[in-house]
């Protein structure tokens, strides 16, 4: 009856905390693939599949903190203890979107040998700059707290988002254990760092020549690239980037602005010998990740780069 009582406490300020803040909901897989349709005719939504080897755990509480509660949905494979495991970042340019949305792709990855994490975080209706990526960092604590409740080898962790998911899984990974990123209230003992990132036609350099971020970046940024110089450098992946960095694989669109800074990066990598991927797929749009037939491509880009880092 206790059980019964504490998850129902928890279920209503759920509720309560969504209640009290704005949630933009115009980012859906079929919102953009109504836009996407005329233009390529010939793809589908990607669809799940069943795996019997993937046990999925919805709605863990990972942080809490007065009334807001965030969550992670886990997709464990259950023929190992000791798996890599890969924090998924969804995408909606940092106002909208939600980790329902890394479901298909935290399904596929893990029933090839990881425990994947799709994760909640605060988007910019209720939070700015930094707070998502605290929340993210959060996530990858807890995770290896619990690493053998969720099968994960916490030595073998990568993070992977989309579009601005993307953007800030190369933050996460580029800023490893530097205290200017994480959350001062979290307690927990284990760090942040990860061993790989994967970014999927995420930006990393806001300001740039290749890039055209204006309205959404802003918004979560708390201002213009003129107004908030050193926030919009302090927010970019290639700001951090240097020999502490992990391995990088790259997916993406055939769309430029997409990836602005990616080259700069890669010449980082090189000089500090450290491993990369580009990956581009040809003819794609921006959210190719959640369509057939880029879909299977990107699963197949992905798990070939965790083998290759992990296994």
């Amino acid at each position: 009856m206790k059980k019964i009582v504490l998850i129902l406490v928890v279920f209503f300020q759920g509720l309560l905390a969504h209640s009290q803040y704005a949630v933009d909901t115009s980012y859906t897989v079929k919102s953009t693939y109504a836009k996407l349709i005329k233009k390529y005719p010939f793809i589908t939504i990607a669809a799940a599949k069943e795996h019997t080897n993937v046990e999925q755990k919805k709605e863990i509480v990972y942080h809490q903190e007065q009334n807001r509660v965030l969550h992670l949905d886990a997709f464990i494979n259950k023929k190992s203890k000791l798996n890599p495991a890969v924090i998924m970042i969804h995408g909606g340019g940092w106002r909208s979107g939600n980790k329902n949305h890394m479901w298909l792709l935290g399904q596929e990855i893990a029933s090839k040998g990881y425990s994947c994490f799709a994760i909640e975080y605060r988007l910019s209706l209720e939070a700015k700059y930094p707070q998502a990526v605290y929340d993210v960092k959060d996530a990858i604590k807890f995770i290896k707290d619990n690493a053998k409740k969720f099968n994960v080898d916490p030595n073998k962790i990568a993070v992977l988002g989309c579009s601005s998911g993307g953007q800030m899984a190369a933050l996460i990974g580029t800023t490893n254990e530097d205290p200017a990123f994480e959350d001062a209230s979290n307690k927990s003992k284990s760090t942040s760092k990860v061993e790989a990132i994967i970014n999927i036609d995420g930006v990393l350099a806001f300001k740039h020549p290749e890039s055209s971020e204006g309205d959404m970046a802003a918004f979560w940024l708390g201002g213009t690239s003129q107004e908030k110089p050193e926030i919009w450098k302090n927010a970019s992946a290639l700001s951090h980037t240097g020999k502490s960095t992990p391995p990088v694989l790259f997916i993406n669109s055939s769309i430029d602005r997409f990836h602005a800074g990616r080259d700069d990066m890669i010449k980082i990598l090189n000089e500090n010998k450290i491993y990369s991927e580009v990956k581009t797929i040809k003819d794609s749009p921006h959210s190719f990740w959640f369509f057939e037939p880029w879909y299977t491509e990107t699963v197949v880009y992905t798990t070939q780069f965790l083998d290759t880092i992990f296994k």
